[in-house]
């Protein structure tokens, strides 16, 4: 059941702290605020992205701010030099223009509003710092067009500098239960994800925070008619790092089920090797193969829920 406070977690809550705070280097003034926030569940910052960049805005050569959207100022200059792409071209030159970029990564909080897989929110915040990236234009190699002006194939390159202080900015908030219904009822089978969460659920791993070791992250992308599709990846977001799981082929019995213990122990969770199987992910589908073959032989050492779920993997088997 949620709390009053976290029903009452909003985007723009959310939005109103990332333009206050000023980011540091753990991050964790923007997690206790979000934590306060949310009230008595629990808050963690799952996972930090990889670095990426995106198109900034531009400066004169002491630094000084001329536009925040670079591809804005192009169309907008470009208008007002008469849709004249050569004197747009011999103004920026002449005023030596600088254009920045948007470096970034992206910040995965989960809140955690029950026992099933499904049952937290992601919110994603992007943490970003704007640099300059290169001059205007390039002499030796002019623009032919305003596309080339705001994204060249052969930038003239300068020494990297700073603008400014990193910050905060709100991208969304996702309750996994809610966007997986939605997710479901876009797709006409069974999403991959949402049988994950379900073996997830029915399992013994099940007695484990789901969210604490995995997270689901919404997206959308466009079909072959043009259609906007819903769609998720599962992440793992495990910090320990995990050996691969040795080769099962030939193993059995006592041996097998040493192995596969082990592997869980170290993850932190029971059946944790099959997850990390229908992943893809340091465990090979051989491996479900030769406990399928082991359990239905002379030994029984899953319990009778895991060994359910294994059986319709092997009638069925699909990976995330």
């Amino acid at each position: 059941m949620m709390t009053s406070a976290l029903l009452s977690l909003n985007g723009q809550q959310i939005d109103e702290l990332c333009k206050k705070i000023i980011p540091v280097k753990d991050d964790i003034n923007l997690l206790s605020k979000i934590q306060e926030l949310a009230g008595d569940v629990s808050v963690s910052l799952a996972r930090t992205g990889d670095e990426w960049y995106r198109i900034g805005g531009v400066v004169d050569k002491q630094g000084n701010r001329v536009a925040n959207d670079l591809s804005e100022w192009v169309e907008r200059t470009y208008l007002e030099c008469g849709q004249n792409l050569q004197t747009l071209i011999d103004y920026a030159l002449e005023k030596q223009f600088i254009a920045t970029k948007q470096t970034g990564r992206t910040l995965y909080f989960v809140v955690e509003t029950g026992e099933r897989a499904e049952d937290f929110i992601l919110i994603e915040v992007d943490k970003t710092h704007e640099v300059s990236d290169r001059l205007m234009v390039n002499e030796d190699d002019l623009p032919e067009d305003l596309e080339d002006l705001v994204d060249p194939l052969n930038p003239a390159a300068i020494e990297s500098y700073n603008f400014g202080q990193s910050r905060y900015q709100y991208r969304r908030k996702t309750d996994i239960s809610l966007f997986m219904e939605t997710l479901n009822q876009s797709h006409n089978e069974e999403h991959s994800v949402q049988r994950f969460m379900d073996d997830w659920n029915r399992s013994t791993a099940g007695t484990h925070k789901f969210c604490r070791d995995w997270i689901i992250r919404p997206y959308q992308h466009t079909g072959r008619y043009g259609e906007q599709i819903i769609n998720a990846e599962i992440i793992n977001i495990q910090a320990q790092k995990l050996p691969h799981l040795e080769d099962l082929v030939g193993k059995q019995g006592n041996t097998l089920n040493t192995l596969l213990g082990r592997f869980d122990r170290q993850a932190g969770y029971t059946f944790a090797w099959y997850f990390y199987m229908v992943k893809g992910k340091l465990v090979s589908p051989h491996s479900g193969e030769a406990v399928y073959k082991d359990i239905t032989g002379d030994f029984a050492y899953l319990p009778k829920r895991d060994e359910a779920v294994l059986r319709d993997w092997i009638s069925a088997p699909y990976n995330v």
